[in-house]
């Protein structure tokens, strides 16, 4: 379900209707396919997110191209213990530009997909700028990010110790459950272990909420 071309379009008619994306927070719950986890994926452009999208729907490689506003699909991932956990996933345009609207599709998101290019040393300094925004905005708080280290295939690609220190992780801090998941999106390599990680970390946070409203 590919909203790119038209996204425009919809947010200009929902906010005539005086549901516009910037004013209403339950603006993604409240559509009939959102009974799944909300997934948003995000990341600088070229980083490989859409690849990574339609690599967990089709189980196949399909040539993308730059995603001008968001791409939406429920998919059914299957994980190693026989179960199977459904998603609904966002995937948003990395460029400059767009990237103010994330904060749209993160509003009572269930967890963030963080998608950087491991060959980009350049950019990852931005990647963190951008992961730290979203990450520590107050919308988000407590919200597990995954962060997907794509194009572990190629042999000049950064180690995940580099990565994890060029985006500074561990100063995220321990209100930000957070894994750093090897792949190489192409061939599907590390995408289903890193969203069960994901999951998990979901869960916890859920149970843990759950506790904090009994007391």
């Amino acid at each position: 379900m590919t909203y790119g071309s038209s996204a425009p379009i919809i947010f200009t008619l929902l906010r005539e209707m005086g549901n516009g994306v910037s004013e209403q927070p339950n603006f993604l719950s409240s559509l009939p396919f959102c009974n799944s986890l909300h997934i948003a994926i995000l990341g600088l452009d070229s980083a490989g997110k859409t690849t990574v999208l339609y690599r967990l729907q089709f189980n196949e490689f399909v040539n993308t191209v730059p995603t001008k506003g968001f791409n939406a699909e429920k998919i059914k991932v299957p994980f190693g213990d026989s179960r199977s956990v459904t998603f609904h996933f966002w995937d948003v345009g990395g460029q400059e530009k767009l990237r103010p609207l994330w904060k749209s599709y993160t509003r009572c998101t269930d967890g963030i997909v963080f998608v950087v290019d491991s060959l980009d040393a350049e950019r990852m300094e931005e990647a963190k700028t951008e992961l730290y925004k979203i990450a520590r905005s107050s919308e988000n708080q407590g919200v597990p990010v995954l962060i997907i280290a794509n194009k572990q295939d190629m042999r000049q690609a950064l180690s995940l110790p580099q990565i994890e220190t060029m985006l500074a992780l561990k100063e995220l801090g321990p209100a930000t459950p957070w894994h750093l998941q090897p792949t190489c999106a192409i061939i599907g390599e590390g995408l289903r272990e890193g969203l069960e990680r994901l999951y998990d970390m979901i869960l916890k946070r859920r149970k843990m909420l759950k506790e904090q409203k009994k007391k």
